[in-house]
């Protein structure tokens, strides 16, 4: 699986690593226009699904990659409801549930055009490569291996081998980004080490086929369900593509379980509670971690998606915590190589990202270890009067305790914040409490833009990505300093005029600044004093961060 472009030995990002982290990398670049040359060792088929949720931050990525759609149609079937089981078994008792509606029943939301989405990897890389594939800037390179490379200051040398004629070539590039995975090579070469917990548990994924588990037991569709017996947590029940396809995942066991070894047929047979039609696909060893890199960058090399936070997959924010580094170190680069960059702008994106890693990975964590807590005994799954009074006690702790934070969860998704960044500009405004379930739509600068239907089918984030934006709502005049301090300093901007009252109210301001990545740098009712200063500091020039604490009140 091979796409070349004429590269002469030189591009401006060479990207390491070709999951969906590196390729929406590629798709970033490439849709700004900045050549980039991806590697993969591996082939690009993806034989057994790993990621299998794409949230609604993801999906506004998606929608402006030009993918959203093609994850709509080929994902999760639109009338499967997305319900979440504690059970003994399928076919066993239940312990409690949570409701949740099918893509259809859930409808349109109205603070994103977007909604989450499950999409299998094994259909969402096909669709990032397509699309990687049609940008002209954009080279794909499979089975093809990262041997080693240096930072010469000015630029990266690496070694490359093709693994099919053993031939090594070299290529030059301005920057690397290590997208590799866990153990990402190009983090051991740094010499950058991670920090957390490195086992949390030990488990094993069973993937089977059946195309008659549905009708196997009576508790209707569910996505994830999850089983209980006298010794607690052991395993789960994923519906992978809500057709025909599953994932038993098998929690906690010992660390030397030999997967050609283990007993799968009967670990699926248990999880249903009784014997039907399956076929195994593969058993899967893997190691549920908690860790974050120390470092995302040194020099030229920077590192992002799993290479630098690895996390439980209870809440789903793995791949989608990657997918916004990748789209949060894009424009960035893309500054650097066509020259509007400030000479820190690179160094924001550990400042943004790493706390988001190290705020989503503790979250990973809380979730898991929230379900090893629910109260089980020897007869949680017996039909005698204690078991029934263990199971009414599961449930009191399940329903009273938080446990559907797991799934609702916009506000860690959609309301992370950059505030604390010396590129945005803070308006004096108090961050709003956290709160992890839901998302409250602001424009407070650090935040997501919010979105706001401008049209049929068009949205405010539809005016982001390839430039600064500068929204003037309510007839509001002024801008013209801005565009011309952006001008003279080539920093893309481009001014949009809002005549639309609900907007107006959300984004709070009459004139609001938004970032590349739709994050606001800056808002206010009238022009800054110092509109050289203000283009100065959101693009990241030491200049205008030295001044940072000179800044006027707004």
């Amino acid at each position: 699986m091979q796409t070349r472009s004429p590269n002469g030995g030189k591009v401006a990002v060479l990207i390491v690593g070709g999951g969906p982290v590196g390729l929406g990398l590629a798709v970033e670049l490439g849709l700004r226009g900045i050549r980039c040359l991806l590697v993969e060792q591996r082939d690009g088929s993806i034989g057994v699904p790993k990621m299998n949720m794409i949230n609604a931050r993801s999906m506004e990525f998606c929608r402006r990659w030009g993918v959203a759609e093609d994850v709509k149609a080929v994902g999760w079937p639109d009338d499967y409801r997305n319900n979440v089981l504690f059970v003994t078994a399928m076919a066993g008792f239940e312990l409690a549930r949570f409701e949740f509606p099918s893509y259809r029943e859930r409808g349109m939301l109205s603070y994103t055009p977007e909604g989450s989405r499950r999409c299998s990897q094994m259909l969402f890389d096909p669709m990032l490569i397509a699309r990687a594939r049609g940008l002209p800037g954009v080279e794909l390179r499979y089975r093809t291996r990262l041997e080693r490379f240096s930072d010469t200051g000015a630029g990266v040398t690496a070694a490359l081998r093709d693994m099919q004629s053993g031939e090594e070539s070299t290529i030059a590039a301005d920057y690397l980004v290590g997208c590799d995975g866990a153990e990402s090579s190009v983090r051991q070469a740094l010499g950058i080490a991670m920090s957390g917990s490195p086992a949390l548990s030990f488990n094993l994924n069973i993937f089977f086929v059946s195309e008659s588990l549905r009708a196997a037991h009576c508790k209707g569709d569910s996505w994830v369900n999850w089983l209980y017996g006298p010794e607690g947590l052991w395993g789960n029940l994923v519906a992978v593509d809500g057709r025909r396809l599953w994932r038993l995942s098998m929690i906690g066991l010992p660390h030397d379980t030999d997967p050609a070894r283990f007993d799968a047929a009967g670990s699926v047979r248990r999880a249903i509670g009784r014997d039907f039609a399956f076929e195994i696909v593969s058993v899967m060893p893997w190691l549920r971690r908690q860790l974050v890199a120390d470092r995302y960058r040194r020099g030229r090399v920077f590192l992002a998606g799993d290479a630098v936070h690895v996390m439980s997959p209870t809440g789903g924010l793995g791949m989608n915590t990657g997918l916004a580094d990748a789209v949060d170190l894009a424009w960035k680069l893309s500054a650097a190589v066509t020259g509007w960059a400030g000479s820190s702008l690179l160094d924001t994106y550990e400042i943004e990202r790493r706390p988001i890693a190290l705020d989503n990975v503790s979250q990973a964590t809380s979730n898991f270890a929230k379900l090893r807590k629910v109260p089980v005994g020897p007869e949680i799954a017996a039909d005698t009067p204690t078991g029934a009074a263990l199971r009414a006690e599961a449930r009191a702790v399940i329903l009273g305790s938080d446990y559907d934070r797991e799934y609702v969860q916009e506000g860690t998704v959609l309301g992370y914040a950059y505030d604390t960044s010396p590129t945005v500009w803070p308006d004096g405004t108090p961050r709003p409490a956290r709160d992890s379930r839901h998302y409250h739509p602001t424009a407070r600068p650090g935040h997501r833009a919010p979105h706001a239907w401008l049209a049929p089918g068009r949205s405010t984030l539809d005016l982001f990505g390839d430039a600064f934006a500068l929204l003037r709502f309510d007839g509001a005049a002024g801008g013209e300093a801005l565009t011309a301090a952006a001008a003279r300093r080539g920093m893309p901007l481009t001014v949009h005029d809002i005549d639309d009252a609900a907007a107006a109210e959300m984004y709070g301001r009459r004139l609001v600044l938004v970032r590349p990545d739709g994050h606001v740098a800056w808002r206010g009712d009238a022009p800054p004093d110092d509109a050289g200063l203000l283009i100065d500091t959101v693009r990241g020039d030491i200049g205008g961060l030295a001044a940072l604490d000179e800044r006027p009140a707004p």
